[in-house]
């Protein structure tokens, strides 16, 4: 239960095998590969021999699954948002699968063909939709002019000629009447708007002049006629080529519809696509020449033996060179991943130590520390036994029935172990969706609850604080015997044993006046803490060349004495949240009660239901954050720093399935 110990592999292999054995390393999802340019290992052999074998990156591979991969993802958008939704074929199902089954049910050219249709159809959709948003304009254009009765290109005589236009409402009145006192011109409106006129009018030729002095007076806008036909006649046809337009895309979608029973075949090419640009991207850190490569990676040491069973089923014992090395320091200071590794109860609450940072290499895990305070800090906060029930019930549905992507498992593995303390909890305090449990049941006496919300604020509050003060004397002791291993001996005396002692010192003092009455109790108190404060003081004053600039900083490490009083003090959340989450859930039971029985048993039910939601979603994330809070700030802080490279194994993306840790031996 601690940080996953690695070692640095190292494959040579011939060219040829360098796919088989990278998809056997994919499969296992367990080594990063390591970028062999940054090695340590002197590679000049390498170039003064084989300096023209090596070869450079091919992108072109790369190239072609990014784009590839950018068809599938647009053809699968399309095809979800524009066809008809005839099929009742469900999206697909999470699953669990191998990568060599993946793999080998993946056909290129098939998904190939696919796309080209699916773009054929998506094309065709785009020029359909230009295409009706032009007729559709074109529509309402005609729609203005279509009670005009002639044709103006066929409108050609020797002395009159037409014209066609609009113009504004506000200068009909004076347009009309200087048209009608200079000029003979026949006016006809043909169509009437809101704000717009539109007319046509047949004028003398020899006038034209005028009438062009007069349009531009009232600004009058010309339109000119393009068709052959009356605007009617333009019109119905307009209307017609629309409409067969709209059967037309009708057609396509319903030719596109018939590939959503090919959407899981999509689907799993996605992921296999990704799984091929991870692959791609891995060889880029590869030393490759045209007759062998190398490989190098960190592996954690439990997986090395799987390691070369695999490899041995890829190729022959002879044909591939293996070797595991020890991380030297170096690579330990700048290089080196972490990964950690803890039993199943454990391991849930790895998330909340990636959330503030994973441990160096050479680091403690805090994770199986802070996890028993955790599901304490947790279940007080919470407190409730329905509560419980749901978030147990919930997980373990959740996780018996269905496939959840990784970080969804965390999650629910998270909440499967912290229902169980939760409903500890919500005895020690009686209650059950805020309601408090019965005296006596079934004729029995229960002793419930131990500790009331309403009486024993006071008892709760101190048993907030003695949580607290528990976990910062873990969190002092562990940076003890750190420090103590690193053989810092003075710095565990004076960062951490010394604080304990004052600590306890005080805890002892605070116990003989106030709860044993004993002066003895204060006399020992006072001289442990005294002793503690000195070696606190002393440290700094041996360790310091100046020793008037080590008692300064003794004196001043000593003034962190009120830095825990504010820890102590940050831990009465526990109480504040487990009793402020209570009493809410009971004021909501008190508001449905004193509902008439008829609203009680109608609205009263859909309403309890969303205020005890509600109040759940709002307590689970309060103690979600404020344990979190306290693990960070008040816990870590006392013996953490972090640090660490998460370890990215070569492995897929899982977008829609999760991959099993798998080889192609075991198919």
């Amino acid at each position: 239960m601690a940080v996953n110990k690695m070692d640095k592999m190292t494959i040579i292999a011939a060219a040829e095998k360098e796919e088989d054995i990278l998809q056997a390393i994919q499969g296992m999802q367990a080594i990063e590969v390591k970028d062999f340019s940054l090695s340590n290992v002197d590679s000049s052999y390498i170039e003064n021999h084989f300096a023209a074998t090596l070869l450079v990156g091919d992108e072109l591979k790369k190239k072609h699954y990014q784009s590839m991969l950018t068809e599938i993802q647009d053809g699968l958008t399309f095809i979800e948002r524009f066809s008809e939704k005839s099929s009742k074929k469900k999206p697909i199902k999470r699953q669990i699968r191998t990568l060599y089954s993946l793999e080998k049910t993946f056909d290129e050219q098939k998904i190939s063909e696919y796309l080209k249709e699916i773009m054929s159809l998506k094309s065709k959709l785009r020029i359909i939709e230009t295409t009706r948003k032009e007729l559709l304009l074109k529509e309402k254009w005609l729609a203005r002019w279509q009670y005009l009765d002639i044709i103006p290109k066929k409108h050609d005589l020797e002395y009159t000629d037409i014209l066609l236009g609009s113009i504004s409402s506000v200068n009909q009145t004076d347009f009309l009447s200087e048209i009608d006192k200079a000029l003979s011109i026949y006016v006809e409106e043909i169509y009437q708007s809101q704000n717009h006129l539109y007319y046509s009018l047949i004028y003398l030729k020899s006038q034209s002049k005028e009438l062009d002095r007069i349009m531009a007076k009232y600004s009058f806008n010309l339109f000119d006629y393009p068709y052959d036909n009356l605007p009617k006649e333009a019109y119905q046809k307009n209307k017609e080529e629309r409409l067969s337009l709209i059967e037309e895309e009708k057609q396509v979608k319903k030719k596109l519809a018939s590939y959503r029973d090919c959407l899981e075949e999509l689907y799993l090419a996605e992921e296999m696509t990704y799984a091929y640009l991870h692959r791609e991207e891995a060889k880029k850190h590869l030393l490759n020449t045209s007759y062998f490569f190398i490989l190098q990676g960190w592996i954690p040491i439990d997986e090395k033996e799987e390691l070369s069973s695999i490899l041995l089923d890829v190729l022959p014992q002879d044909e591939v060179y293996i070797s595991f090395d020890e991380p030297t320091d170096d690579e330990i200071q700048a290089d080196i991943p972490v990964k950690l590794k803890n039993n199943s109860l454990v391991a849930p609450f790895e998330m909340l130590t990636e959330m503030y940072s994973l441990p160096n290499y050479d680091e403690i895990d805090p994770t199986p520390i802070m996890t028993p305070f955790y599901m304490v800090f947790f279940g007080m906060m919470v407190a409730d036994i329905g509560y419980g029930l749901l978030m147990l019930l919930g997980a373990f549905f959740s996780l018996k029935f269905i496939v959840l992507p990784r970080g969804m498992k965390r999650f629910a593995d998270f909440f499967l172990v912290v229902s169980f303390p939760t409903i500890v909890w919500g005895f020690i305090y009686g209650s059950f969706f805020g309601a408090a449990l019965p005296k006596v049941l079934f004729g029995l006496t229960l002793p419930f609850p131990i500790l009331s919300t309403s009486e024993d604020v006071n008892t709760i509050l101190i048993l907030s604080v003695l949580f607290g003060f528990i976990q910062l004397l873990t969190g002092l002791m562990v940076n003890g015997i750190v420090l103590t291993k690193q053989k810092r001996y003075l710095d565990s005396i004076g960062e951490s044993f010394a604080w304990q002692g004052l600590l306890v010192g005080i805890l002892i003092v605070v116990l003989g006046m106030l709860i044993f009455v004993s002066n003895e109790l204060v006399i020992l108190g006072l001289v442990v803490a005294s002793i503690s404060a000195l070696s606190i003081i002393t440290v700094p004053i041996i360790q310091s060349k100046s020793k008037v600039k080590g008692l300064a900083k003794g004196l001043y490490g000593l003034y962190g004495l009120t830095g825990y009083i504010g820890d102590l003090v940050s831990y009465t959340r526990l109480m504040a949240l487990g009793i402020s989450g209570g009493s809410i859930a009971a004021a909501f039971n008190m508001l449905v009660e004193f509902m008439p029985p008829m609203a009680r048993f109608t609205v009263g039910i859909i309403l309890i239901i969303a205020l005890h939601a509600l109040n759940l979603f709002l307590s689970l994330l309060s103690a979600y954050v404020h344990g979190a809070r306290l693990q960070y700030v008040e816990f870590f802080g006392k013996f953490y720093t972090g640090g660490g490279r998460a370890f990215k194994p070569l492995k897929t993306e899982e977008k829609y399935m999760n991959i099993e840790k798998n080889s192609k031996a075991k198919e």
